[in-house]
């Protein structure tokens, strides 16, 4: 099994999203007028006038949250530290250039997400991928096939990823059995995720803030602490993403695997293109009322997740440079506390056990609440088969804490890069929508107007969209 998850891996990824990624976030960079570059200001202002609370769905801040937990988690601390054991420092430029362009991509599909959202049985929005690609392409098997993905890649097994990480930092730091990790964290997602998005929005929007922000301050600590080796490790980075230092050495890898490993752990670490956060993007409801206000929220949270947090795991272990970060070094969660640990002593890897508690706990949560929306597209969002999810979600969580690291990131790999593959099609066949709507939001904001978006003002892309949800004034 793991021979042919590997192989597979290696066609989806080094064949066709390695590249298909960096083009198809090029590509949405440019119709998009380079948005993430040239209005960054207001993908923060989206967030600062931000309700507090809202009746038929969630917050731009707690849909953020939501999507920060899910995307802050095992990709950041032990994606990081498996792409720099496998591709080496280049691996990190790698994951940088995927976050820009991704922020582009992220942008777009979280934009299509809330044109297309409907309302469902309970009168709360829903939406994603799956849904445009059935209401705005007509592809109902399109849909379909991605929503059994999402369901198989983020509602079980990213949570035995998550767990799995839980449970290797905890018997490392504190000598705690994988398996009673495992049934903990199992109880208390339980507790959560019973209870429905909204109970998943009000935990998210309390704990991320407070967890993203200390592992900042630790990074940054330790940045200004060993601010005179920062240009060596620059260097390194750059060297190794060309495969120069590689070349200078005489050793194996160079460009190739500080791209691949840069990509698919970008990619694991943000999602950007990989049709999650859109899931919980068209849970909210947007402030200012146009589609692309949340796409841009949704840009934002690309930027934190990786050129912030992901970037803090670089430093915390490039700069540890007695540690064997090499191709027969340590990886995984292990590098990272073990890095930490060289750096501030014993207390390290308590610290990094501690934040991957409530960093992985969060995404498990986040990662559940994009599941329920695939499923409330397969309809399935009733009572009896939502309960059957939640207690598979359980089960996987256990499972996970005592399965090998490289075993489970490798189903996980596979997963996540055929649900990609799917969007990023759907993606260049909306790019037309995405501009539009792009060039709508904007022209607003330069005569001056809050953005009100009114699909009766745009009949050409008005198949799909439900117009009771974006008729001016509704």
């Amino acid at each position: 099994m793991d021979a042919l998850i590997t192989l597979l891996d290696k066609i989806v990824w080094q064949y066709l999203l390695m590249y298909g990624l960096l083009c198809v976030g090029a590509y949405m960079t440019f119709i998009t007028g380079f948005i993430q570059f040239r209005r960054f200001g207001e993908f923060l202002r989206v967030i600062v006038a931000s309700p507090k609370e809202t009746k038929n769905g969630i917050t731009p801040f707690q849909a953020l949250t939501i999507s920060l937990a899910a995307r802050v988690g095992t990709g950041n601390l032990a994606g990081v530290a498996v792409a720099i054991y496998l591709g080496g420092a280049g691996a990190i430029f790698w994951m940088w250039i995927v976050a820009l362009v991704g922020m582009a991509t992220a942008y777009a599909e979280s934009t299509l997400a809330q044109l297309y959202k409907i309302k469902n049985h309970d009168g709360q929005y829903r939406g994603g991928p799956s849904f445009y690609m059935a209401r705005a392409i007509g592809s109902r098997w399109m849909g379909v096939a991605f929503a059994i993905l999402l369901l198989i890649c983020f509602g079980l097994v990213f949570s035995a990823v998550q767990s799995n990480s839980i449970a290797h930092s905890m018997q490392d730091a504190f000598g705690v059995p994988e398996l009673a990790s495992g049934v903990v964290i199992a109880i208390f997602t339980a507790v959560v995720i019973f209870g429905g998005i909204r109970n998943i929005a009000s935990v998210a929007e309390k704990v991320v803030p407070i967890m993203a922000g200390l592992y900042l301050l630790l990074g940054i600590g330790l940045l200004i602490y060993n601010i005179a080796d920062v240009p060596a490790v620059l260097g390194l980075i750059i060297r190794s993403a060309f495969g120069l230092e590689e070349a200078v050495a005489g050793v194996s890898g160079g460009m190739l695997a500080a791209l691949l490993n840069g990509v698919q752990r970008g990619l694991f670490s943000n999602e950007a293109g990989m049709g999650s956060a859109p899931n919980i993007a068209a849970v909210a409801v947007p402030e200012p009322h146009h589609p692309a206000s949340q796409g841009m929220v949704q840009g934002l949270g690309v930027a934190i997740d990786t050129l912030i947090v992901s970037t803090c795991t670089a430093i915390i272990i490039l700069l540890a440079a007695p540690v064997d970060h090499g191709p027969n070094g340590l990886t995984g969660m292990v590098l990272t506390q073990e890095s930490l640990r060289l750096h501030i002593g014993a207390i390290g890897p308590i610290f990094i056990a501690i934040a991957i508690l409530f960093f992985a706990f969060t995404s498990i949560l986040g990662n559940y609440s994009y599941a329920e929306n695939a499923m409330e597209f397969l309809g399935l969002g009733e009572k009896a088969p939502l309960a059957i999810l939640r207690i598979a979600v359980l089960g996987m969580v256990v499972w996970g804490s005592l399965q090998e690291v490289q075993t489970v990131f490798n189903i996980a790999n596979l997963s996540m890069g055929l649900m990609a593959i799917i969007n990023l099609v759907a993606l260049v066949w909306l790019a037309a929508t995405v501009k539009r709507l792009t060039q709508d939001y904007f022209a607003q904001r330069q005569a001056g107007k809050t953005p009100q978006f009114d699909i009766e003002q745009h009949p050409d892309i008005k198949k799909g969209v439900d117009a009771e949800i974006w008729h001016t004034g509704a």
